[in-house]
């Protein structure tokens, strides 16, 4: 069944009349069901590792909208919390980490080979998956890149610029390098037993890419990809894998040769028309309608949709949006999206 699977068929390359289409953050605060699942687990995090209930609000956006593939839920956070950090999610503001800013807060992080042990649950999560999911659904298992991952664990939190992982990579770089080797490490791990649990391809998400320029995204955002993508291919020959550097802008040309990824998620702030010429001529792209359109809908939604769909119309294309559906986005909106794509 695997063959005929759309998703697969895209990521291999092949041109279809109609594009596979799923959803960043499509199990999530949107949906009413996703709510009541999260009411039920108590927090986000007891959500994660709990691998029934995350199963359950993996399957709910598939059993309302049919998309072509379902994405593991789990958070790209949960790497430096089974490397021993310590993560925590304040309501209403997000993440928190403690921070990795001197030797000694890098000589508290456990080795790599210990994170299975708090991962465990993730990869049961994908076993449950494997089995629950309808025969033509691909199962995407993921990670935050390592200069993303790293971004949260310098400064404890998100920021608007990256301003203190900058900050470390110039002050003192040999800390900066070490991190950065041991996230992508660890990283190779975790997705390496996502496959083994049954993962069919896996996302790597730089979601902060676009903040490094020049050699700078050369060694710390395309260098680590390439890594973790080539490690992954020598062990599960075959396997798929998608690089999402958002906000690479024109550094997007040319990812796909350059790490081996198989597949290069576009932000929307690339016009697909562009990214045609570009950066599909290298093979499958995946996007990159705006968020914007599941909260606002409209004919704009339909005419957007519509223009990507033909923009890409000429090669290997999984339709998505440019970045994760946002939690006031009408669901309805994204069944609009879907038939679009599907229907005209």
């Amino acid at each position: 069944m695997a063959e005929q699977k759309k998703l697969l068929r895209a990521l291999a390359g092949e041109t279809q009349d109609v594009p596979p289409i799923w959803m960043m953050r499509q199990a999530g605060r949107y949906l009413p069901e996703y709510r009541a699942t999260r009411a039920e687990a108590g927090d986000f995090l007891s959500l994660c590792y709990n691998p029934e209930l995350a199963t359950e609000v993996t399957l709910q956006p598939i059993r309302r909208y049919g998309f072509d593939a379902a994405i593991l839920f789990a958070d790209i956070l949960l790497v430096p919390q089974a490397l021993g950090a310590d993560l925590w999610f304040v309501t209403g503001e997000g993440p928190r980490l403690s921070t990795i800013t001197t030797e000694a807060d890098f000589a508290k992080l456990g080795p790599v080979s210990d994170i299975h042990e708090t991962l465990n649950p993730i990869y049961e999560t994908v076993r449950l998956l494997s089995s629950a999911l309808p025969a033509e659904t691909t199962l995407i298992g993921f990670a935050g890149a390592p200069w993303t991952v790293a971004t949260y664990m310098i400064a404890g939190r998100g920021t608007p610029d990256q301003g203190p992982a900058h900050l470390l990579r110039r002050e003192n770089n040999a800390l900066f390098e070490a991190l950065l080797g041991r996230i992508t490490e660890a990283t190779i791990e975790y997705l390496s037993m996502q496959i083994k649990a049954g993962a069919e391809v896996v996302k790597i998400f730089d979601s902060w890419a676009g903040s490094l320029s020049g050699k700078a995204f050369e060694k710390y955002a395309l260098e680590p990809c390439r890594q973790i993508t080539e490690a992954l291919k020598q062990r599960h020959p075959g396997i798929p894998v998608i690089g999402f550097p958002r906000e690479a802008g024109d550094k997007y040309v040319g990812f796909a040769k350059a790490t081996g990824v198989d597949c290069v998620a576009l932000d929307n702030s690339v016009d697909p028309a562009w990214a045609a010429a570009h950066v599909q001529v290298d093979g499958c792209v995946q996007g990159n309608l705006a968020s914007r359109h599941m909260v606002t809908g409209g004919q704009e939604l339909v005419d957007d949709t519509r223009r990507i769909v033909k923009a890409f119309g000429n090669g290997p294309h999984i339709f998505n949006l440019g970045h994760g559906i946002t939690p006031d986005a009408d669901p309805d909106n994204v069944q609009r999206m879907i038939d679009a794509v599907r229907d005209g």
